[in-house]
C-alpha cells in the first residue's frame, strides 16, 4: 500500500497537487519581482509602462506566445515519467521541493563557480555535499580535518571522471615530492613505494607537506612549491612524467564488466588510454572477488600499479550491487603489503538506497530493523555493501536518479577533502583572498577544483532544499525509497505468478534477483531453442511498450525498456545458467548474427511510488502483467522467423 505521507511529495500522476505548486511559484515569482524593485528603489523604472502598448512590444509578445504554445504542444509528446504506467528508465516524477526550489532560483541565475557570482547557492552546494556525505557514512563535520567533501556535477559521467582525476593526482604526487626532495619530510624510499601508497597515505603526505611549507618564509614557500609543481604529472604530462620515473608505468583502472561506459570515456579523456582499463569478471551480475584478487596478483607480479578499483552500487542494467565490503577488504590487505590503490563506488543509481539504512544522526541502522520492513530486502550481502560505503575513497551518486530531482544534478563525494587541493587551478580574476582553515571559505572558490567553468546554482538550491525538507534518513527520504522496494517485492511476486499463468506458452525468469528497484524479465516462447527467435519475440513485445514521438502516448498502455545479456559480460557459467532457465540451445548464441549474439530482455525501473494505488484500489503492477499476458498471446499468434542457419 502507498504510504500516505508521500502524497505531498510530488505534483502527482494526475497533477493532484497543482494548487500547491502554482501557489508556490506565483508567490515566489512575485517575491523575486519585489526584490528587484528594492535593490535600489531610488532608481526609476528603465522600461516605461507605456512600452506594453507599442507595436513592437505587441509583436514580440505575439511571437513569444506563438513559440511557447508550439513548445507546449510539442512537449506533450514527451515521455510521461510521472505516470505509474511508466516502468522504463531511471527517471520518475520530480519531488516538489526540488522542482519549486529550482523554479524559484532560476530567475536569480547564480553561477556556482565562485561566491562572487553565487553568494547564496554556492554555500547550499557545499552543504548538499555534506548532506550526501553523511548519507554515505563519511565524516561530515567541517571542523574535522578529514571531513568529506562533495559537490554537484551534470551527471554521473562527470563525477566518475572527477574521481579518476583526483585518484591520479593523489597517486602521482608522492613521486613529485620525492623528485623535489625536501629533506625535512619522511618520504617513501623509492618510486615504486611512493607510487603504491593508498589515497589516504597520499593525503597524509600532502598534509605534512602543506604544514611544513606553512612554517617557511614567503620566499622559501614559493621556492619549494614551485619546485614541486614542476615535477607534478599535471605540469609535465604523462609522457615526461613517466620518463622521469622509469621504475613505474602508467597505472591501470579496474572496473567490473557491468560498469557504465563512462569509465571507458574517463580513461581516454584522462590520457591513460583504453588499454589501461581492465574489466573484471562478474558472478550473478556482481563483481567476482576471486576474479579481482587474481587480477591484482597478476598485476603485482608484472609490477603494474592500480590507480583505482571501481565497485558498482546499483548497475544501470540490473540494479545489482557489488560486494563493496569485499573490495575494501582486498584493498586494505594489499595496502598492508605495500600495494596501495583507491576504491571508488559508482553509486549513481543506488546511492539514495542508503537513506533506508541511516538514522537521523547518520548512524547505521541495525540489519534486523531494516529487514522487518520487507519480505526479502535487504540481503545480508546488500546490507554489508551499504555498511561499507563510508570506507570507499570516493563515491558517485546521482540526485537526478533515485533522488527524484531535475536532470543536471549528479554528485561527486570524496572521503577526505584535503586531497582536493591537488586539483586546484588558479584563476586570479575569479578567486581571491585567504581561506586557511575555513572549510566553507576554501570551497566557495569551487571553480578552482572542478571541471566546469560555469554551473547552475539553481540545481544546487533544488538539491539542498529537498534534503532539508526530506532529510536523508529512513524516517524522511527513506519513506520514498521504502515504497519503491515494496513495489519491487510486489512486482517480483507477481512475475512468479505470471510465469505460472503463462506455463506452456512462455518460459519466464528473472535472471538476477534484484538488489534494488530494477527488475529484468527474460521471456522465451515455450519450445523455442533459438536465441534469434527469442530476441525477435522480445523486440516484438517491446514494440507495444516503447514510447515514440510519432504516436500519441495514450496508445501505449504501459512503457518499459529493454536491455541485453552479453555472454562476454556474463561469463561461461552464468550464460549457461540463463540459457538453461529459458530452454535455449547454447549453439544458437552466435557472433555472426546480430540477433543472436546476446539475449534481449525486458527491463523495469520501479521508481514511481504510486504503482499500488490503495486510494482507488488499483495495482498498476497487476495491470501491467495482465497487459503483458494479452500482448504476449497476440505476438505469439503471429509467425516468427525461421532460425538462421
Amino acid at each position: 500500500m502507498v504510504d500516505s505521507n508521500l502524497y505531498p511529495y510530488f505534483l502527482g500522476p494526475y497533477g493532484e497537487n497543482d494548487d500547491l505548486l502554482i501557489k508556490l511559484h506565483t508567490d515566489f515569482l512575485r517575491d523575486h519581482v519585489y526584490w528587484r524593485r528594492n535593490v535600489h528603489p531610488e532608481d526609476p523604472p528603465a522600461i516605461p509602462t507605456r512600452a506594453a502598448q507599442q507595436p513592437e512590444f505587441l509583436a514580440f509578445e505575439a511571437r513569444l506566445r506563438h513559440e511557447l504554445h508550439a513548445l507546449s504542444a510539442s512537449l506533450k509528446r514527451s515521455v510521461p515519467f510521472h505516470s505509474p504506467r511508466y516502468l522504463g528508465h531511471m527517471v520518475s516524477d520530480l519531488l516538489l521541493p526540488g522542482l519549486a526550489a529550482l523554479m524559484l532560483t532560476i530567475p536569480y541565475n547564480p553561477n556556482n563557480v565562485t561566491e562572487e557570482a553565487a553568494p547564496v547557492t554556492i554555500n547550499m552546494e557545499i552543504h548538499a555535499g555534506l548532506q550526501l556525505a553523511q548519507m554515505l557514512g563519511y565524516p561530515a563535520d567541517p571542523s574535522r580535518p578529514d571531513c568529506a567533501f562533495g559537490y554537484l556535477t551534470s551527471g554521473g559521467t562527470l563525477a566518475n571522471y572527477q574521481a579518476l582525476r583526483l585518484a591520479l593526482a593523489l597517486k602521482a604526487f608522492p613521486l613529485a615530492l620525492r623528485a623535489a626532495a625536501p629533506s625535512a619530510l619522511d618520504l617513501p624510499p623509492d618510486d615504486w613505494a611512493a607510487f603504491n601508497l593508498t589515497p589516504a597515505e597520499s593525503v597524509s603526505l600532502f598534509d605534512s607537506w602543506c604544514r611544513w611549507t606553512s612554517k617557511l618564509t614567503p620566499a622559501e614557500r614559493r621556492y619549494w612549491r614551485d619546485r614541486v609543481r614542476v615535477e607534478r604529472i599535471e605540469h609535465l604530462g604523462h609522457v615526461a612524467f613517466f620518463a622521469r620515473h622509469p621504475q613505474v608505468r602508467p597505472p591501470v583502472v579496474l572496473a567490473p564488466v557491468t560498469a557504465h561506459y563512462s569509465w571507458s570515456k574517463a580513461v581516454k579523456l584522462l590520457g591513460l588510454g583504453r588499454e589501461q582499463l581492465i574489466l573484471l569478471p562478474e558472478r550473478g551480475m556482481r563483481l567476482d572477488l576471486e576474479g579481482l584478487e587474481s587480477v591484482l596478483r597478476s598485476l603485482r607480479e608484472s609490477e603494474r600499479s592500480v590507480l583505482q578499483t571501481v565497485g558498482v552500487f546499483g548497475t544501470t542494467e540490473f540494479g545489482t550491487i557489488d560486494p563493496i565490503d569485499g573490495i575494501l577488504a582486498l584493498r586494505d590487505r594489499h595496502a598492508r603489503e605495500g600495494y596501495g590503490f583507491g576504491v571508488h563506488v559508482d553509486a549513481a543509481w543506488g546511492g539514495y538506497l542508503a537513506t533506508l539504512f541511516r538514522e537521523s544522526d547518520g548512524r547505521l541502522r541495525p540489519f534486523a530493523d531494516v529487514r522487518r520492513e520487507f519480505e526479502t530486502f535487504p540481503s545480508e550481502a546488500t546490507y554489508a555493501a551499504i555498511s561499507a560505503l563510508g570506507g570507499a575513497d570516493s563515491v558517485t551518486v546521482d540526485p537526478h536518479k533515485l533522488g527524484y530531482l531535475p536532470y543536471g544534478t549528479g554528485a561527486f563525494v570524496c572521503r577526505d577533502h584535503r586531497g582536493m587541493a591537488l586539483l586546484a587551478e588558479e584563476a586570479d580574476y575569479v578567486f581571491s583572498g585567504s581561506d586557511e582553515g575555513d572549510y566553507f571559505a576554501h570551497f566557495r572558490k569551487l571553480g578552482r577544483y572542478i571541471l566546469e567553468g560555469s554551473k547552475s546554482g539553481a540545481a544546487a538550491a533544488a538539491v539542498y532544499v529537498t534534503h532539508r525538507v526530506l532529510p536523508l534518513d529512513h524516517a524522511h527520504f527513506g519513506r520514498l525509497v521504502r515504497q519503491t522496494i515494496l513495489s519491487t517485492e510486489a512486482f517480483t511476486k507477481r512475475a512468479a505468478r505470471f510465469a505460472e499463468e503463462m506455463h506452456g506458452l512462455l518460459n519466464v525468469c528473472i535472471p538476477y534477483p534484484p538488489d534494488s528497484n530494477l527488475v529484468c524479465l527474460a521471456l522465451n516462447p515455450a519450445g523455442n531453442r533459438d536465441v534469434a527467435v527469442m530476441n525477435q519475440f522480445v523486440r516484438g513485445l517491446h514494440g507495444e511498450f516503447r514510447g515514440s514521438p510519432e504516436q500519441p502516448l495514450p496508445t501505449r498502455e504501459f512503457l518499459n525498456s529493454v536491455t541485453s545479456l552479453h555472454p562476454q559480460s556474463l561469463g561461461e557459467a552464468d550464460t549457461r545458467q540463463v540459457l538453461d532457465m529459458l530452454g535455449l540451445d547454447p549453439s544458437t548464441l552466435r557472433d555472426d548474427n546480430d540477433r543472436a549474439d546476446r539475449l534481449m530482455i525486458l527491463r523495469h525501473t520501479l521508481m514511481n511510488p504510486f504503482l499500488i494505488d490503495t486510494e482507488n484500489d488499483i495495482s498498476y503492477i497487476d495491470r501491467y502483467f495482465e497487459f503483458l499476458a494479452r500482448h504476449t498471446r497476440s505476438v505469439l499468434s503471429r509467425p516468427l522467423d525461421t532460425p538462421a542457419v
